[in-house]
């Protein structure tokens, strides 16, 4: 049931993480900070929620992207590399932040890809 749910989890935030980048390709004056930034957090949200599911730690609903990354630190110190210090949301539950700014926005984007190359060097997907 863990492997389900951690795969589910891991699936939607790569799903998410692309849809990010997807925004950020677009030309500077048409993109949709709100979109990138809410796209990243979803991505980082879900891909540390799945990597402690993985590891049969069942994350609370109330858990930030902080405590979350606390946890996963505690498994991997690789975990340390994922830089959330820029990211004025990443201490708060996810529907109640959002940044507007494209530098702040990018790097909630940047943390985010972070984590997902972590995530496919140990091979967690593909």
């Amino acid at each position: 049931m863990m492997k389900l749910r951690s795969d589910a989890f891991l699936k939607e935030g790569v799903k998410k993480l692309k849809q990010a980048n997807e925004e950020l390709f677009k030309p500077e004056e048409d993109i949709v900070a709100y979109s990138v930034c809410k796209n990243a957090q979803f991505s980082l949200d879900n891909l540390l929620r799945g990597f402690l599911l993985s590891n049969n730690i069942d994350p609370s609903q109330e858990d930030s992207i902080e405590s979350m990354l606390k946890k996963c630190i505690e498994i991997d110190v690789k975990f340390k590399k994922i830089d959330v210090g820029m990211m004025t949301c990443s201490g708060h539950k996810i529907d109640s932040r959002y940044c507007a700014e494209l530098k702040t926005v990018s790097a909630c984007f940047d943390a985010a890809d972070s984590l997902d190359t972590l995530l496919r060097k140990a091979k967690m997907y593909s």
